[in-house]
């Protein structure tokens, strides 16, 4: 996109700034962007390394949200939100209890779930009085996060998109382990598996204090028909000359739109300045306020 758009963003003030704290996938992100030409530990600046892309864009590195510059920013959460660690939380007739990681008496160097005795800071803390599930989790530093996302957009300006597996505030236990892209036991043989949860987007909503406006979460199918990718596709199929790759753009098609795959499962969240959602007042003619412009992805596409 950025190469697309190389004559605009000549002219602009842009760069990208990564946060991410596994140093072997910066590795991986530096080779991809920037071909590996990179520094590390740029002297005077909080980012740990730095480079140009291949389009000429500055690339900083960073290992906390905090240390990325201020300014009017985009942010993009991709999976990142899933990754974060959590409280789970279990309601008993005693109250609510935390779910707490013991060693089992019975089976040698084997973990187990255990439910904490009385309550905890934690389960003190995070449960929201209002809360009506029997099993929570809940991601505190989520929330901090969404904090900072919304403190900078409400001062600086900009938006934040998260895209990520997640409900609405619905789901109880979704705590789970991947292995080779299977599901795999959290407890057993820990730190060879990913990790994840599914994102509460009610509880994002909620962290931002209001500070700014909250779109969605929508089902990642919505999203991108409104982005227009069943035209998209269609382009791409007709400039596609080979019956192979035909096929494997109707497969991955189907792998992001199909509900039983990750049409449903996948959705995504923004956070917008509240000036954007509302009309700007006309003294003169109140009654003729021009129509709201549309939010891309979260408003149905209309081609006239």
């Amino acid at each position: 996109v950025f190469k697309q758009l190389a004559s605009l963003l000549s002219k602009c003030d842009v760069s990208i700034h990564l946060v991410e704290v596994s140093p072997k996938l910066s590795e991986i992100q530096a080779l991809v962007l920037t071909g590996g030409k990179v520094q590390l530990n740029p002297e005077d600046e909080s980012a740990y390394m730095k480079g140009v892309s291949k389009t000429g864009i500055p690339i900083f590195w960073y290992r906390d949200i905090q240390d990325v510059p201020p300014g009017y920013s985009f942010y993009l959460a991709h999976e990142f939100f899933d990754a974060l660690p959590i409280h789970k939380f279990q309601r008993t007739e005693k109250g609510w209890r935390e779910v707490l990681v013991d060693i089992d008496p019975a089976v040698p160097d084997q973990l187990r779930f255990v439910l904490s005795p009385s309550s905890t800071p934690a389960s003190v803390n995070f449960i929201q009085p209002e809360e009506t599930r029997d099993h929570v989790e809940v991601c505190p530093e989520a929330g901090v996060v969404i904090q900072r996302l919304a403190c900078r957009i409400e001062k600086d300006g900009g938006a934040a998109l998260v895209a990520d597996y997640g409900h609405n505030g619905t789901k109880t236990d979704t705590f789970r382990g991947f292995r080779n892209h299977k599901l795999h036991d959290v407890l057993t043989a820990p730190g060879t598996a990913d990790l994840t949860a599914d994102v509460d987007f009610s509880y994002l909503r909620k962290m931002t204090q209001g500070r700014t406006a909250t779109l969605g979460p929508i089902k990642q199918r919505e999203f991108l028909k409104n982005m227009g990718i069943d035209l998209r596709v269609q382009v791409l199929l007709q400039n596609a000359h080979d019956t192979a790759t035909q096929e494997q753009l109707r497969n991955s098609y189907d792998m992001l739109m199909n509900p039983e795959k990750m049409g449903d499962c996948f959705h995504f969240f923004a956070l917008l300045p509240h000036h954007r959602l509302v009309h700007p007042e006309k003294k003169d003619k109140p009654e003729s306020k021009s129509p709201l412009l549309p939010v891309a992805g979260f408003g149905e596409l209309l081609l006239k």
